[in-house]
């Protein structure tokens, strides 16, 4: 079987493992976040790893993501939580996807989706408490609450759920986290004087469920973790990376001192050298902001790309090493062969290891390795 011209190598062992870490530092059940194509791995192959390591729920975001997740026959609990107004969420009733609202008209809406079924939504309402994005406000929070308890009235909507979101989880012991904490609790008080008592109640991200046990509830919400990507810089809390952005050399060449390379000519040869061509480029997910410093390996020994970064390519200088056309280039893997990391290069770009990974294109294909069982 040939090998891919350029891969990303998903390590699904390393996911489940990954999710079996998770777990065993929480009672609270895990829902393993797998949106956005499982950041980059594969939506559906690392829903199923996580599943095996010990997750009882899906994360999916959006509603399409979320009957993905059911047309790859996958039955466990799956939500779905960013929705916009007049979105058809019949089918997602009708999969028993569970919903999340934040406003008394989105939360109207699913209602009216549960009619068009005939079924009772599974609905999780969202308040916010400080990161400022979605979710009802403290003002707003007991109109929801009324709004929920009409419809759980009326048999369109079961509120399983209430739930929010950390800002600065990743930051330890930030009293921002303490506050949002203490907003919550006191929302879910509320929720209760209106007679809602949520089965449910989940506000951990990645670095809350490994740094802030008292906020893991009855449900955490890891992302980033399960792909072996600390959310905190400096602590790999015994998590494995799982992807691993290979590609073969589509060219190697000698060539003279002064010699431009790629747009614009950034980089000119100070010397007879080689170079050679990787056939990744920011079509792919390479960032253009990596020309000049985004770390490769080749040969054995780590180097940068040198000149600007092209929609399909990039090049490596290696000097008067015996590289040759179909080698390897590794551009970042868990570091065992001393390959740069995702975090070596999230570090060159100043962004995070989430961008890294998440932003990897369709047009490089996964290859699994393991089962994840």
């Amino acid at each position: 079987m040939s090998v891919p011209q350029a891969e990303a190598i998903i390590d699904l062992d390393a996911v489940r493992a990954n999710t079996e870490r998770l777990a065993a530092g929480t009672s609270a059940q895990v829902m393993a976040v797998v949106k956005a194509d499982g950041y980059g791995h594969g939506m559906v192959p690392t829903a199923r790893a996580a599943l095996a390591g010990g997750a009882t729920w899906l994360g999916a975001c959006t509603v399409p993501e979320a009957l993905a997740l059911r047309a790859a026959g996958i039955t466990a609990p799956v939500f779905a939580w960013l929705i916009a107004p007049g979105q058809v969420l019949a089918g997602a009733v009708g999969a028993d996807i569970d919903l999340s609202a934040a406003t008394v008209a989105g939360l109207d809406e699913v209602a009216a989706a549960a009619r068009e079924t005939g079924l009772t939504a599974r609905v999780h309402l969202k308040v916010d408490t400080g990161l400022g994005r979605n979710g009802a406000t403290v003002a707003d929070w007991p109109d929801l609450l009324a709004a929920a308890r009409r419809h759980v009235a009326e048999g369109t909507v079961d509120v399983v759920g209430v739930w929010s979101h950390f800002a600065r989880a990743d930051e330890v012991g930030h009293p921002a986290n303490a506050r949002q904490l203490a907003v919550f609790t006191e929302a879910l008080a509320t929720a209760e004087s209106a007679g809602i008592r949520p089965e449910l109640r989940h506000m951990a991200n990645s670095p809350a469920t490994l740094t802030l046990p008292g906020a893991h509830f009855d449900l955490v919400r890891p992302g980033i973790a399960l792909y072996g990507l600390s959310p905190i810089a400096g602590d790999t809390f015994g998590l494995r990376p799982a992807m691993t952005l290979r590609a073969s050399l589509v060219n190697a060449k000698r060539v003279p001192a002064g010699q431009g390379v790629s747009y614009g000519h950034t980089y000119t040869t100070e010397r007879e050298t080689t170079l050679v061509l990787v056939p990744l480029g920011y079509a792919d997910g390479i960032p253009r902001a990596a020309s000049s410093r985004g770390p490769v390996l080749v040969g054995g020994r780590r180097r940068v790309i040198v000149g600007r970064v092209c929609m399909d390519q990039v090049v490596v200088d290696v000097g008067d090493d015996d590289v040759r056309a179909g080698d390897d280039a590794v551009l970042f893997g868990p570091g065992d062969d001393g390959e740069p990391t995702v975090d070596d290069w999230a570090e060159v770009l100043d962004t995070i290891n989430y961008e890294i990974v998440t932003r990897v294109g369709a047009r490089v294909p996964r290859t699994y390795r393991g089962d994840g069982r």
